[in-house]
């Protein structure tokens, strides 16, 4: 691996900023590029770099992939009109759901979601923009557990050989590829990114597709998305570095109503880590645990068992694909 990470302890924020808003400027020219903003703390900051280097000649499209938290297009679209970023919202959800029809291994799926993402839609908005630039938020971490073959991130390209200029006509610009997230945050809040977004908790690539075991469906996103805004309500004060819900394959047997119910599973995981590389489950208190579970077999449907990770990274993952 080339890429020399830049150590949080020796990072001069305001001039990495502006070496950063620099390189975007010199690499687009008096041209135009389109950035990818996903509504997580990378693509976020990128977007303020790319903005603060090209202005209205940065065109920001957020992807409704289908496989979003609930309410996220308009969220996002909301904060970053705030910041005078003008967003939008690609309607997807078909190209993504039919790409990940009948695929179950987590890398057929992570690939689904690359080919789908960068080719049938960013290549199309690309070419009609006349864009040769695309920015996206790669990080260190996403560059490391690739290169590891730990499991594929969906926006590495050229690391693996592949050229998105010659599979997808256009050049791919990575401003944070040498920090980490830790890194990230500062720089998003140095530039003048609201809290509400620089402290998000990290959010997958493949969005929730990364939270279902198995095939991917609308009708299992949905579930996962309920039970994402129950775990993100309960702990979004617990201080923890990442918190997320997924949905199990395999079914249990339940009791419901006095009958069997052969029903689903859901497995929250609460993370304490500094940067993603190692993580140590969360000890959450027993409480606030019963008060998920109690929720999530109440208000979602089929769902029998709730359960709590408890294993460290490494060997555990922090996102289960």
């Amino acid at each position: 691996m080339n890429i020399k990470e830049v150590i949080l302890e020796n990072l001069n924020i305001a001039s990495y900023i502006e070496e950063k808003v620099n390189e975007i400027a010199s690499a687009v020219g008096e041209g135009s590029a389109v950035n990818a903003l996903s509504g997580g703390v990378d693509s976020a900051v990128v977007t303020m770099l790319g903005h603060k280097a090209l202005g209205d000649r940065l065109k920001s499209y957020f992807i409704n992939s289908g496989l979003m938290r609930e309410g996220e297009p308009r969220q996002i679209v909301s904060w970053f009109a705030q910041l005078g970023v003008t967003v939008i919202v690609i309607d997807a959800q078909s190209e993504f759901f039919e790409a990940l029809k009948g695929k179950t291994d987590p890398e057929e799926k992570r690939e689904a979601i690359t080919h789908t993402f960068y080719k049938k839609v960013f290549g199309k908005l690309v070419k009609k923009s006349g864009a040769k630039y695309l920015l996206q938020g790669t990080n260190f971490t996403d560059i490391e557990e690739t290169v590891a073959g730990i499991k594929r991130q969906h926006n590495i390209l050229e690391q693996l050989g592949i050229d998105p200029q010659e599979h997808f006509g256009y050049k791919i610009l990575e401003p944070l590829i040498d920090v980490r997230k830790p890194a990230i945050r500062l720089i998003g809040k140095a530039a003048g990114l609201q809290k509400e977004i620089y402290s998000r908790p990290p959010f997958p690539g493949p969005a929730l597709a990364a939270r279902v075991i198995g095939e991917v469906t609308p009708e299992k996103i949905a579930l996962v998305r309920a039970a994402t805004a129950i775990v993100e309500r309960h702990l979004s004060t617990s201080g923890a570095f990442q918190y997320l819900a997924l949905l199990h394959e395999d079914r249990v047997t339940g009791i419901r109503n006095g009958k069997r119910d052969f029903g689903l599973q859901i497995e929250i995981r609460c993370w304490d880590s500094e940067d993603a590389v190692t993580a140590s489950p969360t000890r959450v208190p027993y409480e606030i645990l019963e008060k998920m579970a109690s929720e999530i077999t109440s208000m979602i449907p089929g769902v029998t068992s709730v359960t709590y990770n408890i294993t460290q990274k490494p060997p555990s993952t922090i996102e289960p694909i």
